[in-house]
C-alpha cells in the first residue's frame, strides 16, 4: 500500500511543565486519541486503515472519512516543528493562586494575564489596600 498510504503521523510537541517544583520538557500529543494518515482513499486502501488493529473511528459523517484542510495541516505542522517549546500551564484568567517563591511569597492574587512563550503569569495582588500587578515565572505560583 506504499503508493496509496503515504505518511501516519501521531502529531506531538514539546512543551514545558512543572514536576516537582522543576521544569521538566515534555513531548505531548497535540490531539490525544488522534492519527493523521496522508493518503489516497480507494477502497483497498480505505479497507487497510480500517481494520487496522485499535482503530475505532474516524472524522467524518459519511463512509469514508473528512480530509483536513490545507491550512489545518500547515497550522498542525507548525506546532510540531517548532523550536520553543510551549509552557504547559493549567491557570486561566481570574484563577485564584497562591505565590510559593520570591519576595511576595504566601500573598494570594488573580491571575490577570498569561505568556505561555516567556513562562510567566501577571497576577494581581491585594497590598496597602490596592491591587499590584506583579509578573511571575509559572514555578513561582500554585492554583488555590
Amino acid at each position: 500500500m506504499e503508493d496509496r498510504i503515504f505518511n501516519v503521523i501521531v502529531p506531538t510537541e514539546k512543551t514545558i511543565k512543572v514536576k516537582g517544583g522543576k521544569r521538566v520538557e515534555e513531548e505531548e500529543k497535540i490531539y490525544p486519541g488522534y492519527v493523521l494518515v496522508d493518503m489516497v482513499v480507494t477502497d483497498d486502501s480505505w479497507y487497510v486503515v480500517r481494520n487496522t488493529p485499535r482503530v475505532t473511528g474516524f472524522v467524518g459523517s459519511g463512509v469514508y472519512p473528512v480530509p483536513l484542510d490545507k491550512k489545518e495541516v500547515e497550522d498542525i505542522f507548525v506546532r510540531i516543528n517548532a523550536d520553543k517549546p510551549m509552557h504547559a500551564v493549567e491557570l486561566v484568567i481570574d484563577d485564584s493562586v497562591m505565590i510559593i517563591d520570591g519576595p511576595f511569597k504566601d500573598l494570594e492574587g488573580k491571575v490577570k494575564e498569561i505568556d505561555q512563550e516567556k513562562g510567566k503569569v501577571k497576577v494581581l495582588v491585594s497590598m496597602f489596600g490596592r491591587e499590584t500587578p506583579v509578573e511571575l515565572d509559572f514555578l513561582q505560583v500554585k492554583k488555590i
